[in-house]
């Protein structure tokens, strides 16, 4: 059974940074695609950061670019978002996703990990 589990989140203060962990089970990825989202109440799904597992190729949200820094650790079947200089508009749940190159849809999903930025 294939398990994306997510864990890091928590609270910090506006300029603080966390560190979120998706840790893989049941297969590795390579050729895929691996990608933090985020989501608040009453908003859509809005997309953070991804990674091609394969080469650790990254691309980012303009509203992230240059706070935060998405990895991946083959060895360890994880990927992390590394995320500095957090801000109050940051807070929302963070979901972590799989899928395959070249295929627009996500195949596996994590349970979520909550982000809360205070002022």
């Amino acid at each position: 059974q294939v398990q994306l589990l997510e864990s890091g989140g928590g609270l910090v203060q506006a300029g603080g940074s966390l560190r979120l962990s998706c840790a893989a089970s049941g297969r590795t990825f390579s050729g895929n695609t691996m990608t933090w989202f985020r989501q608040v109440p009453g908003k859509g799904r809005q997309f953070v950061a991804r990674i091609n597992w394969n080469d650790g190729s990254a691309y980012y949200a303009d509203s992230v670019k240059g706070r935060f820094t998405i990895s991946r650790d083959n060895a360890k079947n994880t990927v992390s978002l590394q995320m500095n200089s957090l801000k109050p508009e940051d807070t929302a749940v963070y979901y972590c996703a799989a899928r395959n190159n070249g295929v627009a849809q996500y195949d596996y999903w994590g349970q979520g990990t909550q982000v809360t930025v205070s002022s």
